[in-house]
């Protein structure tokens, strides 16, 4: 897993905002998990289900950095949305990886990334990256 997360770091470029699509059981968290890891954090990295938002840090040259994970799956609607922050975390300028986007759709501009986690197996994961 550690080597697709570093390979999707490289192809994703400068990036900030990851919206991660799949069923439930997909692996998102895992893959979060994963791409956290690559990238140096070394905080504890759970399943926002219940809190909505979590923050990570991790070193870059030098400079702290953030990364929010969030889930929007106990989400209602776009405005409860808004109401727990998750506009401004993805206007933060930090690295943004966002499960179950769906609920929140239009917060989602053209820079967005999309990543896509399909259970093939229970050891198997097809991912797909698409810019829409």
């Amino acid at each position: 897993m550690e080597i697709v997360a570093g390979k999707f770091w490289k192809e994703t470029g400068d990036k900030k905002i990851f919206a991660f699509h799949g069923e439930m059981g997909a692996g998102k968290t895992t893959f979060i998990h994963a791409l956290c890891r690559a990238k140096g954090v070394h905080d504890v990295i759970t399943s926002p289900t219940f809190s909505l938002i979590n923050e990570y840090r991790f070193a870059q040259a030098g400079k702290d950095k953030r990364i929010y994970h969030m889930d929007l799956y106990r989400i209602k609607d776009e405005e409860e949305a808004a109401q727990a922050g998750i506009e401004d975390c993805l206007n933060s300028g930090d690295i943004c990886l966002v499960e179950w986007p769906g609920k929140a759709s239009s917060f989602f501009d053209a820079d967005t990334v999309h990543v896509f986690i399909e259970a093939i197996d229970p050891q198997t994961r097809r991912i797909q990256i698409a810019d829409k």
